[in-house]
């Protein structure tokens, strides 16, 4: 499997850009390419699914076990002729001090090259200096070349490229300049997704052609095919034979709800379930013959008056609730399910009103990080006091926090806190749960589907 792991010096330093101007200039060239991101994130993965012309998944070492994370990149991998795999954060940041989690962590399972991205836009020569500290605080790590960002100039580029091949004795494989239009949109959580459109073909052809002029993609290549060949044991994540669709469940697919782990919906699929994508923004009943719905991440605060609007899904949501259908809802998802969201100007958008109390965004308070902890209460997913590990990444929280007597999870920490709404079928929650992390949760979901009569 010829592979290769782009890492950062640090968030920021140009990673997404640069990942996805390889996977665009790599499928142009006619290669079957896979990608994946290192970590929790959502929002990257949409740019580099794009690019690549494939969905992109999530390679977490903290939310999964090593034989599950090598399951998972082998059977996406398998097909392609390269796969690369775009890091998180800085190179050697991981849980708390410690490695675990970290790009560092995850390039050792993979036994995959490295190739630094340095954002060189205020650098000169002190980029060496970076690279070989970089180079030399875990030489356990492939550490094998690096790539430049927001070089201005030739001479600029000479001036940074020349000393770091010079100090570390490893290849600088190129470059992308500074330039306007290779930006990629931000806003409050990190860059703007993907499933909004506000970034289409023309961008992605723009990186390709500048990878093209500017990066040894040759040399990329050779450097993959050098990853060694890599021994993996099948998982217990999926069924010994293929299990044909038995039930359907509806996913929120939109602009406002597009965060899921890719593997959660493979899992799901290899568990007997169709996935039927639906719009709580533009669809005014869910689909036909469900026996589930599963309301991922997003930005509902963005969308929240076009949400609110949608009484006719409102509705339908609460019947299908009535009906005792699960419904699993994560972050954006939870905050839809809410009496409501109040924004960030203090506006107020009633939503489903399942779970008692407001959605307010408090942009000080950063719930960010990975949690472990367990079951409150029996669910679909899990049952009470069985174990269940997590990320949190939202500005919003919901009024009074967990509702007295109906709370999901008890959240590990000094002190614990509890956190979430499970009643009936209904599993609410702030924490982003990858699938792989448990082997019980994609047939317990889609078993619970099975149970009741097709909406």
């Amino acid at each position: 499997m010829s592979r290769l792991l782009v890492a950062g010096v640090s968030s920021g330093s140009g990673k997404t850009t640069v990942t996805s101007a390889l996977l665009a200039a790599f499928r142009r060239r006619g290669l079957r390419v896979q990608p994946f991101k290192a970590g929790p994130d959502y929002i990257d993965p949409g740019y580099l699914s794009t690019a690549a012309g494939v969905p992109a998944r999530n390679l977490d070492p903290w939310l999964l076990s090593e034989t599950r994370l090598a399951d998972l990149f082998a059977r996406a991998a398998a097909t392609a002729d390269l796969s690369l795999v775009e890091g998180m954060m800085g190179l050697y940041d991981g849980k708390a001090d410690t490695e675990e989690g970290s790009t560092a962590h995850l390039a050792k399972l993979l036994a995959a090259p490295v190739v630094l991205v340095i954002d060189a836009g205020k650098l000169s020569r002190t980029a060496a200096a970076i690279a070989l500290g970089m180079q030399h605080f875990d030489p356990a790590l492939p550490l094998a070349g690096f790539l430049l960002n927001g070089i201005a100039s030739e001479g600029h580029r000479r001036w940074v490229a020349g000393p770091i091949e010079t100090a570390t004795g490893l290849p600088v494989f190129g470059y992308l300049p500074q330039r306007a239009d290779l930006a990629v949109p931000e806003r409050h959580l990190g860059l703007i997704p993907t499933a909004e459109g506000g970034v289409g073909d023309a961008f992605f052809g723009r990186l390709a052609a500048q990878a093209e002029q500017t990066i040894d993609l040759d040399g990329i290549l050779a450097l993959a095919e050098t990853a060694p060949a890599l021994s993996v044991a099948q998982s217990d994540l999926f069924p010994a034979e293929a299990i044909p669709p038995r039930t359907r469940i509806a996913v929120a697919q939109d602009e406002a709800f597009s965060f899921y782990y890719q593997d959660n919906l493979d899992l799901l699929r290899a568990w007997g379930a169709e996935l039927v994508p639906f719009s709580p923004i533009h669809d005014r009943v869910l689909p036909d013959g469900i026996g589930g719905v599963y309301l991922g991440g997003g930005f509902p605060e963005v969308y929240a008056a076009s949400l609110a609007a949608n009484q006719g899904m409102h509705a339908a949501i609460r019947l299908a609730a009535r009906r005792g259908l699960p419904l699993y809802a994560e972050c954006g998802g939870l905050m839809y399910l809410c009496q409501g969201i109040v924004d960030a100007t203090g506006e107020r958008h009633p939503m489903v009103a399942l779970i008692p109390g407001w959605s307010t965004i408090d942009r000080p308070r950063l719930a960010l990080g990975y949690r472990t902890g367990s079951a409150q209460r029996d669910s679909f997913l899990l049952r009470r006091g069985e174990p269940v590990r997590g990320h949190e990444f939202h500005w919003s929280n919901l009024q009074g926090g967990a509702v007295e007597g109906h709370a999901a999870y008890t959240l590990d920490g000094a002190p614990a806190r509890l956190e979430g709404y499970a009643d009936g079928g209904v599993l609410a929650t702030y924490l982003h749960v990858h699938f792989g992390s448990d082997p019980r949760l994609a047939p317990r979901f889609v078993a619970a589907c099975r149970e009741h009569v097709p909406c």
